[in-house]
């Protein structure tokens, strides 16, 4: 059975999500350390977060490129990480989910969050058919999701170095028995509706 095309891959508990974002040790190693962000990390830019730790990979190069050395995963309340779907738009526009263009507009300037589907990736970071989620933060969003959402940040560029080095030895049930059990997300019929269709 194919995957749906948009659905919430996550590591996930009964009361948290994980995401994942990359950062410069210079931020990232204090975040994992105080388990919050730095006063260095920029409250007033659009952070992206996602659940997925393969689009991660994709994203930051295995952890290589500059200024994505250090990978964290970010534990937040589910309530917080469905507030921010609840309040997002669609960061492009999308015919017969928007009933026009200068709507979608208004929404996406109104809208402290936003949403990407992005193709999701295999081990070797190829596109899959399946999209991934990508929710970006601004404003309230961003506050909401520095002040009150975080319930752990950990440093798991080593787990990524460990994969990323399985993948190059072509051990590719090894690199899979490590990376974070990801399954869907109960979103139910209400929470993805205004953001896919």
């Amino acid at each position: 059975m194919p995957e749906p095309k948009h659905q919430i891959r996550a590591l996930y508990t009964a009361s948290t999500v994980t995401v994942y974002q990359a950062y410069a040790p210079e931020i990232g190693l204090p975040a994992a350390q105080d388990g919050r962000f730095p006063e260095a990390w920029k409250r007033d830019r659009m952070t992206w977060i996602k659940p997925s730790f393969l689009w991660m990979m994709y994203r930051c190069g295995w952890a290589s490129k500059e200024g994505q050395e250090t990978v964290l995963a970010i534990e937040l309340s589910r309530e917080g990480f469905e507030w921010a779907l609840g309040n997002a738009c669609l960061a492009h526009y999308e015919h017969g989910l928007h009933p026009d263009r200068a709507t979608w507009k208004r929404q996406l300037k109104r809208a402290s969050a936003r949403v990407q589907w992005d193709p999701e990736r295999d081990l070797h970071l190829q596109p899959l058919p399946h999209r991934s989620l990508q929710l970006g933060l601004a404003g309230e969003a961003a506050e909401r999701y520095a002040e009150q959402w975080i319930v752990s940040i950990n440093d798991v560029t080593a787990l990524a170095l460990a994969i990323h080095a399985h993948v190059k030895d072509g051990a590719l049930d090894a690199a899979r028995q490590l990376l974070p059990a990801e399954r869907p997300y109960p979103s139910g019929d209400t929470l993805l509706a205004h953001l896919s269709h």
